[in-house]
């Protein structure tokens, strides 16, 4: 893939300015170190952001580089760490709600009035490294949460710090079908965006899709690193699909609390905790919830945007023939032969 030429800067008074004379706010904040940084990677137009960069084959805006940077230098992995990883809008809020569950049941019944998944938003409960934690120049000490420490990321596997790769903490990752994921994200992207930046079209998004540029895209080579760290790593990478999940929820759920080796137990399973989880993890459940209608994560992007429809096959409604054709032949060409299929 062709990326464009290196971005040229100038300075216009205490902002910079890029080529076409939009003001970047957010490379302004950046350190002189990644600006210096920015000068030698690959460049394509962003969605949601001017530009994105290529970093570690990857595509990032400008400041989640820095803050990806400062997680892989500084972030210390304990053995009792649970990771949630994904691509953006894949079901990532509901893994990390039905994890957190599962982690607290003892401490928090999944029947109990008071959860904290009932008053809070579950990425204020399962926070981002790369946003939460290490975004604006933050090197935060991590090293007094209580434990088992909950954490959620969309960096891939490759990405990841030393010290995770090292240590016996346990990672689960969820992916979607391209299909579904490209247009719950192309939505998404949308209601989000700032408003001095244009929205997409759904042809001019599938374009930019299809040929990887997303943010933390290609999306076939973050869905294959963690792909293959399970296949390499069991015990340390549980991969799951969001079509799996919608499929048998119950059956899921039972092998993410034995993979992270808290496993329900006959009592549990005859007193209906599974089920309370289910029902308290649901997508109607949360997306009708007063935090999650009228919230904001980050002080920036309402929490309402996090829930859309949460259905399996809704692009059908979106996708056009040539649209069809053109996603399934790169699906082919770049998970065919890996074992990984929807």
């Amino acid at each position: 893939m062709a990326a464009s030429s290196t971005p040229r800067f100038t300075k216009s008074h205490s902002n910079v300015v890029l080529e076409n004379g939009a003001e970047d706010e957010e490379y302004e904040k950046l350190s002189h170190e990644s600006k210096e940084l920015l000068l030698s990677l690959p460049r394509e137009k962003g969605w949601g952001h001017p530009y994105f960069y290529s970093y570690q084959d990857i595509w990032y805006s400008p400041g989640l580089i820095q803050a990806i940077i400062s997680f892989q230098n500084h972030f210390q992995s304990k053995e009792s760490d649970i990771i949630i990883t994904s691509l953006p809008k894949s079901g990532t809020t509901w893994l990390k709600a039905l994890t957190f569950a599962i982690v607290n049941r003892n401490r928090f019944s999944p029947s109990q009035q008071n959860h904290p998944l009932l008053t809070s938003n579950v990425h204020d409960l399962v926070p981002f490294f790369e946003v939460n934690y290490y975004g604006n120049n933050q090197i935060p000490n991590l090293s007094n949460l209580p434990e088992p420490r909950l954490f959620g990321t969309h960096v891939p596997f490759n990405s990841l710090p030393d010290s995770i790769m090292k240590s016996k903490c346990k990672i689960i990752y969820i992916c979607r079908n391209p299909f579904d994921h490209f247009v719950s994200f192309w939505i998404f992207i949308n209601k989000v965006i700032p408003s001095s930046m244009p929205k997409l079209s759904r042809e001019e998004a599938f374009e930019r899709y299809s040929n990887g540029v997303t943010e933390f895209g290609p999306f076939w080579i973050h869905m294959l690193s963690y792909w293959r760290g399970s296949k390499v790593m069991p015990n340390k990478v549980m991969f799951l699909t969001y079509e799996d999940l919608k499929g048998d929820i119950n059956f899921f759920l039972k092998r993410m609390a034995e993979f992270l080796g808290i496993p329900f137990n006959s009592d549990e399973e005859s007193n209906g905790v599974i089920e309370s989880i289910i029902e308290l993890c649901s997508f109607e459940k949360m997306k009708e919830l007063e935090v999650n209608k009228n919230g904001k994560f980050l002080q920036k992007y309402e929490n309402k945007h996090f829930f859309r429809k949460g259905e399996v096959g809704d692009w059908v409604n979106h996708f056009s023939p040539w649209m069809e054709e053109k996603l399934s032949k790169v699906i082919e060409d770049k998970l065919g032969g890996s074992g990984l299929s929807f």
